[in-house]
Formats: structure tokens, sequence, C-alpha cells
């Protein structure tokens, strides 16, 4: 991406983190994957959706009329984000919500901790589709029904490589999108890969903290960090109030509990 639909990209990504932090990440992948391919099918569908001269939140009305109930909350507002931002051209949409499904489902394999597994899985699958002719027909055949693809995949490869791996490559083999299928698995690593430079952090606060609190803290700490910063959140009412943050072995308390627990070791000193 280039020029405009960078800018909005870094701004929906923003949308997509904040959304991302209670969600089923696995699902979060599935749903803006499956958005994604409707956008590639229906083309008239998406150059409206991304005609900067149409009204952004009449764009997110048309988006929330359609996937309501189709998809999860956390795709929904990432979708809803997308559309309401300009792109340089209409298939930037599409791409954006492909390249957030792929971010998904490698914060998933993060969580999990298997995003190295992730990362190697899909580089040896691509070098044994290369080294086998036959197998690499029946997987990018076009002519192979979705299901007959689907079901190679699972026997080839469930309970010998991460869900995460196996979620990828079924979707580079379903809906390649204009690419090879060594492109494609070359792309997904990349982005797996460039989620291990993204710091995680673990907040933890007595109550939900709302979309506008994540949004100030993750950029708070992307400009103290100088890194872009994944938040998993957890509610905890032992911190009685305020929030705590924790990166790596980097701990920024301001939880009440954590004030009085520093009172506590004073006087105690």
């Amino acid at each position: 991406m280039r020029g405009l639909s960078r800018s909005s990209f870094a701004e929906v990504e923003e949308r997509f983190n904040a959304a991302a932090g209670a969600a089923d990440l696995g699902r979060l992948a599935d749903d803006l994957d499956a958005v994604a391919v409707l956008l590639d099918n229906e083309h008239g569908l998406r150059r409206n959706l991304a005609d900067p001269a149409r009204p952004a939140e009449q764009k997110a009305d048309v988006v929330r009329i359609l996937l309501t109930g189709k998809v999860g909350e956390a795709a929904l507002e990432t979708v809803v984000a997308a559309v309401s931002v300009k792109w340089s051209r209409p298939a930037d949409l599409a791409d954006a919500l492909e390249r957030l499904s792929v971010v998904a489902s490698a914060a998933e394999a993060e969580s999990a901790g298997r995003l190295d597994d992730v990362e190697d899985e899909l580089f040896r699958f691509g070098r044994i589709v290369e080294a086998n002719p036959s197998l690499r027909m029946a997987v990018v055949d076009p002519a192979v029904p979705a299901d007959a693809k689907r079901g190679l995949l699972d026997d080839l490869l469930r309970d010998r490589v991460a869900a995460t791996s196996l979620r990828l490559i079924t979707q580079l083999a379903l809906y390649p999108r204009g690419r090879s299928l060594e492109r494609g698995l070359e792309e997904y690593g990349r982005l797996v890969a460039e989620q291990r430079q993204q710091l995680v952090a673990v907040v933890r606060s007595a109550v939900p903290l709302s979309e506008e609190q994540r949004q100030r803290l993750a950029a708070w700490l992307r400009a103290t960090y100088g890194r872009d910063v994944h938040l998993n959140t957890e509610v905890d009412p032992r911190v009685l109030g305020g929030f705590s943050v924790r990166l790596g072995d980097e701990l920024i308390d301001t939880t009440i509990a954590g004030r009085i627990e520093e009172v506590r070791r004073r006087l105690a000193g």
C-alpha cells in the first residue's frame, strides 16, 4: 500500500487492535477473510464502499445492514472503520481486511506460544508443494472443489501443524486472490514475522476499558516505546481502581491496590 492507503491502514489498524483485545481471534481472522473475499467477488459493492465521494456514515450503515449477525462484533467494528476512511484504490480495502485477518491469526498463534512454529510451517509447506507438483496441482487447481481442497489439507496437516498454520494455508488455497500459492505463503510468512516486532502489553483494570481509553493507552504506549503495542486486557476487581500495564519485565502500576502496597512497603521500611 502507498500514500493515502498506507495512512488509512494505520488508522484502521488502531481500531482493529482495540476491537481485537477481547475477541475470539480465530473467528475474527475467519470473518475478516470472508469479507475480503466478498468484496473481491462483488465488484460493485467494493467500489461503493471504497468510494471517497460517499459519506462515511452512509457506507458504515451499509456494512452494518449487510454484516450484523453474520460476523462477530470485532470484525464488524473493523470493517466499519475500513469503509469510513479513504483508499488510493478500491482493491486496497479488501487487501487491508485480508492483511488484518492474517494479523489476527498471528496474534492467536502468539497467545498460544506457537508464533515461531507458524512462521516455520508456512515456509516448510511452501517448500513441500514446490517439490511435489501433483500436490501443488491438487491444492491450486481452480477446477478442484473447495471442499475437496479443504479436506485434503485437513488430512495432510491436522495434528501436524498449528491450527493457525492450517487456517492460513487453507485460506490461500481456497482464495488465492490472484497470487501463486508460493507468493501467498511468502506474504503471510512476512506478516506473521512482523507480529513478533509488535510489543504485547497485559493491561489489568477493575472494570473494562472503553474503546476511547484503549486507543489513548495504545497511542501513549506507542509514543513511549516507539513501537506498536497490542493490548491484552484483563478485568480484575482486586486492583480496586486505575490500571496496570506489564510489558515483558516492565510494570507500570497506577492501581489503587498498587499504591496501597507501596505505602505498606514504605511503612515497613
